[in-house]
């Protein structure tokens, strides 16, 4: 069994997913194939791997910058690149907007960040794809990379690829929402819950104690009354959108802010402040990233390297493949009547069972309609960016754009086109010829 991480650069998350599977006993012995166009980063993820294999596991591991050569006969691909890096392009996504008064938080999944993240991601997909056709073409491709629906969507839809994309809100919102309103740490793992809707933007629909009670009640109860206010302060984009549509979503505040029109609006920068909303979030985490790199570098290389099995699903996913023991995640996945009230060709996260015959989505009823119609504003922005990427035509991205809930609530539709323009031009080699 072989298992091939793109983007292998991104040593800590590959100390997550691949350590997670050197630590599962039942793989056995199997190969580890590392990519990436950055030699430096490869090989200190090539040597904090061998260190951890060295402790706790069998693995074979090797280091490639040749693609055909790490794809060749893989049986799982992990995706895990991002194409541009902080600068120059993260900065770009952030900074041209800014001129024209349009802020953002994260701007890796939809908004204009969003958009052109997944524009600049698309053909070096394609790479992937041609060459996983040629050289692994039953490969279950596990997509990490954001903006998770469009890549996810485009892989299967357009590139014709085994994929499922896979993130970690899910298995961290139930925590999440506890945690904001003073629930003791171990009630977690006793509650019973169901979640489904699309990335970033799924809905805890139901969550029950241990003799079937609905908590729903107390728990927004609890968020009203001001007893857990200090705890909140991180969350209350989350919370508000639940008293005002019924549901609590997956992903947190600071994304689920820049997803929708009402809370970034600079008519109302009030909103900023009561909502505790951090503008520029993500080139703040990415500059203290680089910094913390140079810092934990020593230590992620040491051969006393420890790792304990985390919550990412690549290594369940794998191990339910491999052994046919079923596993249960929640992936992302293309619709079709999945969720029967969202467009069948978005991308969903819904649960799904995994055994030797791979991830398999289960159906889930109707989403509420107000969370449906939610999701509807971001699938809308998702199936227009893949359009362009299929099309290569500028009117395409701007109508992605347009449909944007939060660019259009903030700007014309001039405006839009033009930021569009300037981001192409920004961009450069980044981003394909666009006509």
């Amino acid at each position: 069994m072989k298992i091939t991480f793109l983007g292998a650069g991104s040593t800590i998350f590959a100390k997550n997913v691949l350590g997670d599977c050197i630590l599962t006993p039942s793989l056995g012995e199997f190969d580890i194939a590392l990519y990436d166009i950055d030699p430096d980063r490869l090989d200190c993820s090539y040597k904090m791997l061998n260190n951890i294999n060295r402790r706790y596991g069998k693995a074979k591991i090797a280091k490639f910058t040749d693609l055909e050569k790490a794809l060749d006969g893989a049986d799982f691909v992990v995706n895990a690149v991002q194409v541009g890096g902080y600068e120059p392009c993260t900065v770009t996504d952030f900074e041209v907007p800014k001129k024209y008064g349009l802020r953002q938080t994260i701007g890796d999944t939809l908004g204009i960040g969003g958009i052109f993240r997944f524009l600049r991601t698309e053909p070096v997909l394609r790479q992937f794809a041609e060459a996983m056709h040629k050289v692994c073409p039953q490969a279950l491709f596990l997509n990490y990379v954001n903006p998770m629906a469009m890549i996810t969507g485009y892989s299967i839809r357009e590139l014709g690829l085994n994929a499922v994309g896979l993130c970690h809100s899910v298995q961290y919102c139930v925590e999440g929402l506890f945690k904001t309103l003073g629930y003791p740490e171990d009630l977690k793992d006793k509650v019973k819950w169901d979640i489904a809707g699309i990335n970033h933007q799924a809905w805890l629909l139901k969550i029950e104690d241990e003799a079937g009670n609905d908590m729903y009640p107390e728990i927004k109860r609890r968020s009203l009354s001001g007893e857990y206010a200090k705890g909140m302060e991180w969350d209350l984009v989350r919370h508000e959108m639940m008293h005002r549509f019924g549901y609590y979503n997956t992903e947190s505040s600071e994304h689920t802010a820049e997803y929708l029109p009402y809370f970034i609006k600079s008519a109302y920068p009030e909103l900023i402040e009561k909502f505790k909303i951090p503008l520029d979030e993500y080139p703040r985490r990415c500059v203290k990233q680089i910094k913390e790199w140079n810092e934990l570098r020593e230590k992620v290389l040491s051969e006393d390297i420890e790792h304990v099995r985390s919550k990412e699903f690549a290594s369940y996913i794998i191990e339910a493949a491999v052994t046919d023991r079923p596993c249960r995640i929640h992936g992302n996945v293309i619709n079709g009547t999945l969720i029967p009230n969202l467009p069948a060709d978005a991308c969903v996260e819904v649960a799904c069972l995994v055994d030797r015959n791979g991830v398999q989505p289960v159906r889930h009823a109707p989403l509420p309609e107000q969370c449906a119609a939610l999701n509807r504003t971001n699938i809308n922005v998702q199936l227009l960016a893949i359009e362009a990427a299929r099309t290569k035509k500028r009117e395409d991205v701007y109508r992605a754009a347009y449909l944007d809930p939060h660019t259009s609530a903030e700007l014309t539709l001039d405006q839009i086109k033009a930021l569009c323009d300037d981001l192409f031009e920004a961009h450069g080699k980044w981003l394909p010829e666009y006509r």
